[in-house]
């Protein structure tokens, strides 16, 4: 018997904003599909919903994979694959298996020999390195940065001068309700001409996205607390 395909299906960024970026080719998709590997069950319900998903709710089958996923005990989640039906993987928002726990599903799903399908859908990482105006050739993500004070200034330091030195895009992401903190951090840290990209709430209606020296970022009076938000340093 063969197996499953296991497809990589990106979800909205924003509420409100499904139509704009996920591709109507992925609507045959959700509807044809019964089982689901998520990272939330609850979101992952609500992003079904305003993809277009007409089969009953009740019918699907959905795995949540954070709490499993830190454990390895994968079993559960590849027994309809390993019984050739195909299957949909999952993040909370945007690409799944790209900052997101959902890379440890994918990997496993090699090891088995099981064939992973990426679909087309939003990044907010690739979004907001599109619209900073830096180097898109030579860039790293670096997910989030120390939360000790002293760690995080050296480590925006340490970023700073690889970027100089390589001249390379830093990207980074905080906890939502510390945005502000990490953006005073940067500003003390960095030098003025130093040219920082914060991309917030990408993909909304009220999408914002500043790219300008770290001198001009000093005299601007902005507040991210609790948005969605990317980092981007570039030296």
């Amino acid at each position: 018997m063969s197996k499953g395909v296991l497809f990589l299906i990106p979800v909205p960024l924003a509420d409100e904003s499904a139509e704009q970026v996920i591709p109507a080719t992925q609507t045959p998709l959700i509807n044809r599909l019964k089982t689901y590997i998520v990272e939330n069950e609850k979101t992952a319900r609500k992003w079904l919903k305003a993809m277009g998903l007409k089969t009953p709710q009740s019918e699907l089958i959905l795995y949540p994979y954070g709490k499993h996923a830190e454990k390895n005990d994968f079993g559960i989640f590849f027994k309809e694959l390993e019984a050739g039906e195909d299957v949909g993987l999952m993040s909370e928002a945007g690409c799944p298996a790209v900052a997101d726990p959902g890379s440890d599903i994918v990997a496993e799903a090699h090891r088995r020999s099981i064939k992973v399908v990426p679909v087309v859908g939003p990044s907010s990482i690739l979004l907001a390195l599109m619209a900073s105006g830096f180097n898109g050739q030579n860039f790293v993500f670096h997910g989030y940065l120390p939360i000790d004070k002293v760690e995080r200034a050296h480590k925006i330091k340490e970023l700073e001068s690889v970027s100089e030195r390589l001249h390379q895009t830093q990207i980074f992401i905080e906890t939502p309700f510390r945005n502000n903190q990490l953006l005073e951090e940067v500003l003390r840290s960095c030098s003025a001409k130093t040219r920082l990209c914060v991309a917030v709430n990408l993909t909304a209606e009220n999408e914002q996205i500043i790219s300008l020296p770290v001198e001009q970022w000093r005299k601007k009076k902005v507040d991210f607390h609790k948005i969605p938000a990317i980092f981007l340093l570039l030296k």
